[in-house]
């Protein structure tokens, strides 16, 4: 949490100003028992009607400029929060978008939502909290001691025993409950992970049967996350009460001790009345300060959660300048040498010992069962991911010595899951290459078979995407998606099932289409059909995480069981389908 204070450094005045008109406040607030004092004695004693409605004016005087100074504090407090937690939610984003893609894997897409969202909000609501109430509560709980001693110190005694014996129920309880509160956004994590994951496979679930089972997964983590939140709930709720009965018990021995000084002569009623009214202050004083120590207890252990992912390092290092010098003389444009990839905490590799060497211009296609390695390997070349054994090189130049910069401007890459963001189809398509003119994305587009879709828009290429582009069919999509990947212009291109979404006749006019780009950019296709991947150079089958077969069409026919298996399942498919 300290480091992320470093964020409210832009906004010092604010987050001085806003606890200096708190404190100014209470100050008013400190002076009002000894009015009320002076209205009894000599107001009432005496029946002076005049200087009793001089003191009634100088309570309501007192009563505008705390809301004044009050109101003042809140908005540089408000100021300051929202502005140190933008700042920091600002830091957070950037730093997320640079994390490696093992680095996401490890942590967990619901884990970073959460710290995003719900801790940061905790967090602002705690610097919030504290600029208001951190400096005012224990300014008024030590300024009533102090107004007590010069009442009378004998009854301010009375104070001297009870403000310890609270410090020391809030304190104490603090301290339990701030590991607490750190299990409970644990479990919240676990709970919106499970949330997410039924979401976005509900289809999966339904087609299953597994609702029931689902359920009742999410009902244990829930369960286990209500217990956690009625267990610390009921250590902070344990607060208030202890600490009324401190503060009342203190009240009644007050009374005592002042009714025998008023019958002695020693003080007066109205006295009496002030040293009650401190005591009530410092009552509704420490009740605002437990509530704000459980604030901050909660604010402190999100802030914890959101710095630790701010200290996460990618586990990727990229040069500032690609290594030139490093560069060897190589006719190939991708090699794999002797290259071994393990996924973060999986028990074996998900691809062994790849060696290939792909030249410049040449098509590659790459087919294999699920889970073979098929985008694995892909995702191998832009360096999304590290290997674990050997070294991929692109150009002759191993991937670790390009700058990050360097190494995507030669890649382009159309996922599998087609990702369209909120904005027009330009501004999509401008990913790719931000200087494009509209002529360029024309060309792009149709390369892609998707200068239909934007034509049939009133709007063109202007028209609007929702978010997520759900107002696009999946293949509108994925045309869309690789037109932006072919608006870079890219030396290495790589469509990682990104037509799985297209029928035949359009799949056969993107590879026609893509068969007549120049010559020297190369290509590697994944897909699950052989139909769209025949013609290539070469095929390149995986099985298990290893290659299997490498060659043409007709040369894998002949030589590789995997490939032939594959072949002659979607062959009878098709004929069966157009019998």
């Amino acid at each position: 949490m300290k480091k992320l204070l470093i964020y409210l450094k832009k906004y010092k005045k604010e987050s001085i100003l806003a606890p200096l008109f708190k404190m100014l406040e209470a100050s008013f607030e400190l002076l009002v028992p000894l009015v009320m004092a002076a209205i009894m004695d000599p107001g009432i004693a005496n029946q002076d009607l005049p200087y009793i409605w001089k003191m009634a004016g100088l309570l309501v005087l007192l009563a505008i400029v705390g809301l004044t100074t009050s109101l003042t504090a809140q908005y540089f407090a408000a100021k300051s929060a929202v502005s140190f937690a933008a700042d920091v939610k600002h830091a957070l984003f950037q730093h997320i978008q640079e994390l490696s893609f093992g680095t996401l894997d490890e942590v967990g897409t619901s884990t970073l939502i959460t710290r995003m969202t719900s801790d940061m909000n905790q967090v602002q609501n705690g610097v919030n909290m504290v600029l208001r109430l951190f400096l005012r509560s224990p300014f008024i709980v030590f300024g009533a001691m102090i107004m007590a001693f010069i009442i009378n110190w004998k009854a301010a005694l009375i104070f001297v025993v009870a403000i310890p014996l609270l410090s020391i129920v809030v304190f104490g309880i603090m301290m339990i409950s701030i590991p607490m509160y750190r299990k409970v956004q644990e479990a919240l994590d676990q709970v919106l992970g499970i949330t997410r994951e039924n979401i976005t496979g509900v289809r999966v679930i339904r087609a299953f049967h597994q609702e029931s089972q689902e359920e009742e997964a999410f009902h244990e983590k829930n369960e286990w996350l209500t217990r956690l939140q009625l267990t610390v709930g009921r250590v902070s709720a344990f607060m208030n009460p202890v600490t009324y009965i401190i503060v009342n018990a203190a009240v009644i021995a007050l009374l005592w001790s002042g009714a025998v000084q008023v019958d002695e002569n020693v003080i007066s009623q109205s006295e009496v009345v002030a040293l009650v009214n401190y005591m009530n202050q410092i009552l509704v004083e420490l009740v605002k300060f437990a509530n704000l120590i459980v604030t901050i207890t909660k604010a402190v252990a999100c802030g914890n959660r959101v710095q630790s992912v701010l200290e996460l390092k990618a586990s990727q290092d990229y040069p500032e300048i690609t290594r030139e010098d490093e560069r060897e003389k190589s006719p190939y444009a991708v090699e794999f040498k002797n290259v071994s990839f393990g996924y973060h905490a999986s028990g074996d590799h998900a691809l062994h010992n790849i060696n290939i060497q792909i030249k410049p211009g040449e098509t590659i296609g790459i087919i294999g069962g699920t889970g073979s390695g098929k985008s694995t390997f892909v995702n191998l070349i832009p360096r999304f991911y590290d290997v674990t054994e050997g070294s991929v090189y692109v150009d002759g130049l191993n991937v670790t010595a390009y700058s990050k910069e360097d190494l995507r401007r030669k890649i382009g890459i159309v996922m599998q899951k087609a990702v369209m963001f909120k904005g027009t189809i330009r501004e999509n398509l401008l990913w790719g290459n931000e200087n494009a003119t509209d002529e360029e994305l024309m060309k792009a587009l149709k390369t892609a078979q998707a200068l239909e879709v934007v034509e049939k828009k009133e709007l063109g290429l202007s028209e609007p995407l929702s978010q997520e582009a759900k107002n696009l069919s999946g293949g509108q999509k994925q045309r869309l998606t690789i037109a932006r990947a072919l608006v870079r212009n890219p030396e290495i291109l790589i469509l990682d099932d990104s037509s799985s979404a297209l029928d035949y006749a359009t799949d056969a006019r993107l590879r026609k289409a893509l068969s007549e780009l120049d010559g020297t950019m190369t290509i590697l296709i994944v897909s699950q059909r052989t139909a769209s991947i025949q013609n290539a150079d070469r095929i390149l089958v995986l099985d298990d995480g290893c290659i299997v077969g490498l060659g043409t069409h007709e040369e894998l026919l002949r030589s590789c069981e995997v490939y032939q298996e594959i072949y002659d399942s979607q062959f009878k498919k098709e004929v069966q389908a157009n019998g």
